[in-house]
């Protein structure tokens, strides 16, 4: 699903499409969505783009076209940033019929959980948007009650917590974290990173496990807790 900036925006230009048969301007966006920077918008209408929801029209002014509408906003209701609701679902794997009589039949239980993109172990990126695909994983690294989901990891900023571009880490859905815990934060409403969580009084820092990055700090309103690590899909 998308961030709550993405929506807000998405939300601006198509009601400004359907009021006046144009989009609107870069600075009544950044108005719109009290941005300080015309920057903000660029790389949100770039997500929207690369997400599907926005086409931009060569040698043309406000050369903006919608092309589909997530359902928060068909129904008119904001979804903010939060995850699609999703139902995982469990399999137990049967032995095929074409097992040879000598192999030792083994019950596999894994559970799909939807792989909602790319997170950035690195260069902060655009925030999380919506499912792509389905991955298995075991049913013994989900916890508890609470949604998982997974995603693919940019980047090398968490490498000495054994994390390594193209990974696949699974998240337990959360907007809560202890010191110490990896989570997925996002920040200013707009990106999305894979960090180490520290919270010293109404500050936040964003660890990063590899000496070439260093730590970001926020204040406790600039970042909102996504989720946590819970697992990690190593890929060779």
């Amino acid at each position: 699903m998308l961030t709550r900036k993405q929506l807000e925006l998405l939300d601006f230009i198509n009601k400004r499409v359907v009021r006046d048969g144009v989009p609107p301007s870069f600075d009544e966006m950044k108005d719109a969505l009290d941005l300080r920077s015309k920057s903000g918008i660029h790389r949100l209408i770039t997500a929207l783009e690369e997400r599907g929801y926005l086409r931009r029209l060569p040698h043309r002014a406000r050369a903006l076209e919608i092309v589909k509408l997530p359902e928060a906003l068909e129904k008119g209701t904001h979804g903010g940033s939060r995850k699609p609701a999703f139902e995982p679902r469990v399999i137990t794997g049967d032995r095929p019929a074409a097992t040879p009589p000598s192999a030792i039949p083994v019950e596999v239980h894994a559970v799909e959980i939807p792989v909602m993109g790319r997170i950035a172990a690195g260069v902060p990126i655009e925030a999380i948007s919506e499912v792509s695909h389905n991955v298995a994983v075991p049913g013994q690294m989900l916890s508890g009650q609470a949604p998982h989901y997974a995603l693919e990891v940019k980047g090398d900023s968490m490498i000495d917590a054994g994390i390594n571009d193209g990974d696949i880490v699974v998240i337990r859905e959360t907007t809560t974290a202890q010191n110490g815990d990896i989570v997925v934060a996002l920040v200013e409403d707009q990106e999305a990173t894979l960090k180490r969580f520290r919270r010293n009084g109404g500050m936040i820092a964003l660890e990063a496990a590899n000496p070439a990055y260093e730590t970001r700090i926020f204040r406790d309103d600039q970042v909102k807790v996504q989720g946590r690590l819970v697992g990690l899909i190593r890929t060779y």
